[in-house]
């Protein structure tokens, strides 16, 4: 499971030019789900990426995780994540998990970090997706289940 997760001031996703999801301060989470991926790979990435300590302190210091800021979760599914660009112009998509497989797993994940308190929004899975964010810092890092 790859997840692009970005601290934001604000992010929305919109589908057919409907807001379908959106947060205040929080978190974007672009969510990936690889082939051979599993429950584990769930599990390990909400506890890796609720308690990732970047969100700022009295002093100015990158020590809170979002659920010690109180910040919102925007989820949206993103199988390009597992692009493969090493050969030729077009990515190849063959590392990333069956549709079916993989929503299962996004939807698990979800559900992982709602039962730690966090308040989840997300996209719609499959769906075309405009993305909104004001990246807040920048602060954007790459979390890897399988690395």
């Amino acid at each position: 499971m790859r997840v692009v997760v970005q601290r934001v001031s604000r992010a929305r996703v919109r589908v057919g030019g409907e807001t379908v999801g959106e947060i205040g301060s929080g978190l974007l989470l672009l969510v990936g789900v690889g082939r051979g991926d599993d429950e584990r790979d769930a599990a390990w990435m909400a506890e890796k990426v609720s308690g990732l300590r970047i969100f700022e302190n009295e002093p100015g210091k990158m020590n809170l995780s979002v659920v010690e800021v109180g910040g919102g979760i925007l989820s949206v599914s993103q199988f390009t994540l597992y692009g493969d660009c090493r050969k030729g112009r077009r990515p190849s998509f063959v590392d990333a998990a069956p549709p079916d497989a993989a929503r299962e797993l996004y939807e698990t994940f979800n559900d992982l970090l709602r039962a730690k308190g966090l308040k989840v929004e997300t996209g719609v899975f499959g769906a075309m997706m405009e993305v909104e964010l004001v990246n807040d810092g920048p602060v954007t890092l790459i979390v890897d289940s399988r690395a």
